[in-house]
């Protein structure tokens, strides 16, 4: 290491295997140290990298592809390492994967990883990579709350947002909130399950539970979040479609400083009364335009559920779209 300026660099390896890493005996960290001419160290969950100026930045853009494979738990000898610096200069930028590799979700943790499994969902994890605000809309079924919370999961473990926020209109969908058993917060708690269930599939439930308790997860009706300013958080807005319009405008202000957003609704399953606006239907009137907000659309062909829930949804679109004929044909 001689002939320049002498530099550190520190990388985040949150949430990355370090054994894959590193590799058998620190096998990988050896070969970047020959190829480029530097020294590499692990101190926790930051890789240090030390040399001159030009072999730092070098041996950092592969270094980073490293971190992203042991994220997605991919192995690879110390012999690929050469042809990830090659093909990084082939592609005269940092990202080789595929855009399906870009777009996979690691939850730390464990070895599973969530990756999209349509078109759609394609654009939508996309789209939270790109976008601070996104709305995602569509039918039950094309895992508009599960990739959200997975994303958010993602975040939180790799130290990029301090706390999850996950909230949704405590609104009645044919039951009377106020006949159910125990106080306000046991009487809204089914309401907010579904949120819950979707945390336990990502992280132990005694995790999930130290996390509420910590407050780094906070799981609560919307009408809980006036007055607040959600900073340095991932907030998501589930079941958006009940929310009012007035309500959807307090959430959407505020949010503070370093948040991620995403929203999600089913227009077709609104449960507000007939008078009532969806904030869900009025957002996407007011904003559509606006830049840093994006809406993202899935339909039945998105749907991951088992496969007469796409037949179901297909059914009762077909059938909300005869109704809409009939009332047109009793107008005229």
């Amino acid at each position: 290491m001689t002939g320049g300026t002498l530099v550190e660099h520190n990388l985040n390896a949150e949430g990355a295997d370090q054994f894959i890493l590193a590799g058998i005996g620190d096998a990988n960290f050896r070969e970047l140290e020959t190829l480029f001419r530097v020294q590499v160290v692990m101190r926790g969950d930051q890789v240090r990298i030390a040399g001159t100026v030009e072999s730092v930045a070098d041996s950092a853009r592969v270094v980073e592809h490293m971190i992203e494979l042991a994220r997605l738990g991919k192995s690879f000898p110390a012999s690929d390492i050469a042809r990830f610096a090659a093909s990084l200069d082939a592609r005269d930028g940092p990202d080789i994967r595929s855009d399906d590799e870009r777009l996979r979700i690691s939850v730390p943790g464990s070895r599973r990883t969530i990756v999209p499994r349509s078109e759609g969902q394609r654009a939508y994890l996309q789209a939270m990579e790109d976008s601070d605000i996104v709305i995602g809309i569509g039918p039950a079924g094309t895992g508009k709350t599960y990739l959200a919370v997975a994303r958010a999961v993602a975040e939180l473990f790799r130290k990029r947002v301090r706390r999850i926020i996950l909230a949704r209109p405590a609104v009645e969908a044919g039951e009377n909130l106020g006949f159910l058993p125990g106080d306000l917060q046991e009487k809204v708690d089914p309401y907010l399950r579904p949120l819950y269930d979707a945390l336990e599939d990502m992280m132990p439930a005694a995790r999930v539970r130290r996390g509420i308790a910590e407050r780094t997860i906070e799981v609560a009706p919307l009408a809980y979040m006036r007055g607040r300013t959600l900073s340095d958080a991932f907030v998501i807005l589930d079941e958006a479609q009940n929310s009012t319009a007035a309500q959807m405008k307090m959430f959407l202000t505020r949010i503070g400083v370093n948040s991620r957003v995403v929203i999600t609704g089913d227009k077709t399953q609104i449960d507000l009364p007939r008078a009532q606006v969806s904030g869900l239907i009025q957002v996407e009137n007011i904003l559509g335009h606006v830049e840093g907000i994006e809406f993202v659309y899935l339909d039945e062909s998105d749907v991951t559920r088992h496969r007469l829930v796409k037949q179901i949804v297909r059914a009762y679109a077909a059938a909300d779209e005869r109704l809409g004929e009939g009332r047109d044909h009793e107008r005229r």
